[in-house]
């Protein structure tokens, strides 16, 4: 079962029980203000550039109350939280294959034991500015959540996401799920309301084109 809330992490994990949730995968905003330096273009949303949503990192609070109610946790952008980690024991990189100077590598720590993973996919083939489907800035791509699962999650899985985003897990494990019967459930939570409402539709459109493939 996968469940979308429009709430405050905070609020949602304080009425969770201790490790009830086997996996977490989360994608916290980095701190870089990145919503400053985009600036706001016709090509790029002004929802995108405004407010703050890359200014604050997660607090010690927060990080404590992942970690209370989730078993294994994987964390995008870890290389800037690492005073809140222990010591990385199984890294992943994401290879986003591009030529031109922008950062080429994004990490994820994991408390898993075990030899890194590297995953490839070029960043150039997520929906571009332009795209009026795309409305996140740090839109992941559905199959790089799907290696994630595949990798880390096991049958019958509970798995939380603090910051859905585009929803990308969402689809993912959706497609874990009917495609090879893995039964696993996720609590995907948003706070931003647009961004709750845009990931949402993406999930029932995604899934309605799924039961039109299917007849």
């Amino acid at each position: 079962m996968i469940k979308f809330h429009n709430t405050d992490n905070m609020k949602f994990m304080a009425d969770v029980p201790d490790k009830y949730y086997d996996l977490a995968i989360v994608d916290p905003p980095y701190g870089l203000g990145m919503h400053k330096a985009q600036g706001t273009t016709k090509a790029k949303p002004k929802k995108w550039c405004g407010g703050e949503w890359d200014n604050d990192t997660p607090n010690t609070e927060y990080w404590n109350e992942l970690f209370r109610v989730s078993k294994n946790q994987i964390v995008w952008g870890a290389n800037y939280f690492m005073e809140n980690l222990n010591s990385g024991k199984k890294w992943i990189v994401w290879d986003k294959m591009l030529d031109q100077d922008q950062s080429h590598l994004e990490l994820a720590w994991t408390s898993f034991v075990g030899a890194e993973r590297m995953y490839r996919y070029s960043r150039s083939k997520l929906q571009g500015f332009q795209n009026p489907n795309r409305f996140h800035p740090t839109e992941k791509p559905i199959s790089l959540y799907e290696f994630l699962i595949k990798e880390f999650a096991k049958p019958n899985d509970k798995i939380i996401d603090t910051h859905g985003g585009s929803g990308s897990i969402a689809i993912a494990v959706d497609k874990a799920n009917t495609l090879d019967n893995t039964n696993y459930s996720l609590d995907i939570i948003e706070l931003d309301k647009d961004y709750f409402d845009a990931s949402v539709n993406r999930f029932n459109k995604y899934k309605s084109q799924t039961t039109l493939n299917l007849k």
